[in-house]
């Protein structure tokens, strides 16, 4: 007889190497708990979670550069963004956007290969077209391709800052120039690097002149419980285009995607931030960025081949024999496109759980 869902255990996140998602952080788990029951969907009938939605917005808006580049912080930032439930929605969201603001009636998206799947998933729901364009010998967006790639349909580019199969942040500057030249948008996703990029000495966020909206999930690196994105935008304009009547609510619009909406996301969120912002994240920041550097050359001393980390995500070459090996010997692993095992150092990979990883390597070599 199978347990009921009230005696199972969720899976322990001792053996997961592969995921961009963690143990919330205590106090993000309580307020996750308390506010369960609050849908920020009607703004106007859960008050008290909408407060928290206007502390999470100006949150991320600190994180991202939001609150400098327009001169505003804190509850008047809201107009500026919401909380999603994650960088699916969020990138999604940003391309709809696009498309709502564009001149043409063949918007194009233009973004590099290493962009998250969510921006196939918005083009095939949005029916818009998605030029994908190669990335250069390291894996970041190739600026003369995305160039050569922009004509009068071009409705959006889409910079990744933190790519989910290497960590890559893409020269987001440069994007930003061309977009500006060429009058188009441009989104930033950093659903899963957002965290780290405050701390890594990257031009990334809304400090660079040109970014429109970018993506940031508070339920990755941010520890808040899922679901808990964040997507903004510097211009509100951005959001308004998203906005569509809720007449029998009593709120008389909204912008987001989903409706109704998880109020444990936003109070989390909230939670995470306030206990970890900057401090807490720095720490996190320069300990997976040692560990995952550490892990790489005990790699390399194995004489396997690493994919240099830039953010704190290892990938490296396994043969498919032994990855599937240490898979069966409980390990969560995944592999990029390319066929490399990848290892995400998030905040619940330890060196003792990478160490024991390696004894297994070596066992199975």
């Amino acid at each position: 007889m199978q347990p009921s869902a009230a005696e199972r255990r969720p899976q322990s996140f001792d053996r997961v190497l592969s995921s961009m998602c963690t143990e919330p952080h205590p106090a993000a788990r309580r307020a996750a708990e308390r506010f369960l029951a609050s849908n920020p969907g009607d703004p106007a009938t859960y008050g008290t979670i909408v407060e928290l939605e206007r502390e999470a917005v100006g949150a991320l808006a600190e994180i991202t550069g939001l609150g400098d580049a327009v001169g505003t912080a804190g509850s008047e930032i809201t107009e500026h963004g919401y909380v999603t439930s994650g960088g699916t929605e969020s990138n999604i969201q940003a391309v709809r956007s696009s498309r709502e603001r564009a001149d043409g009636d063949d918007p194009a998206i233009i973004a590099p290969e290493s962009a998250h799947f969510s921006f196939h998933k918005a083009a095939s729901v949005l029916d818009v077209e998605l030029r994908t364009v190669p990335t250069d010998g390291d894996g970041r967006a190739d600026v003369d391709a995305v160039a050569a790639a922009l004509d009068a349909d071009a409705a959006l580019i889409v910079a990744v800052a933190g790519s989910t199969e290497y960590g890559r942040v893409d020269p987001i500057p440069a994007l930003a120039d061309l977009a500006v030249d060429a009058g188009v948008p441009l989104h930033v996703d950093a659903a899963w690097g957002g965290f780290h990029l405050p701390f890594s000495g990257h031009d990334w966020g809304f400090a660079v002149d040109g970014v429109d909206t970018v993506t940031i999930d508070p339920h990755k690196v941010g520890r808040a419980a899922v679901p808990a994105g964040g997507l903004l935008a510097r211009d509100p304009a951005a959001l308004d285009a998203l906005a569509v009547d809720t007449p029998y609510l009593e709120t008389a619009s909204q912008a987001s995607l989903t409706g109704t909406r998880s109020g444990a996301g936003v109070a989390s969120a909230v939670a995470a931030t306030d206990a970890l912002w900057p401090d807490g994240y720095r720490r996190e920041h320069e300990r997976a960025s040692e560990l995952a550097a550490w892990f790489a050359d005990e790699l390399r001393g194995r004489g396997i081949d690493v994919v240099d980390p830039e953010l704190p995500l290892v990938a490296f070459d396994l043969p498919r024999a032994t990855f599937e090996a240490v898979r069966e010997r409980g390990w969560r692993l995944s592999r990029t496109g390319a066929g490399e095992a990848r290892v995400v150092v998030m905040p619940h990979v330890t060196r003792g759980s990478l160490t024991a990883v390696l004894d297994d390597l070596d066992d199975l070599r």
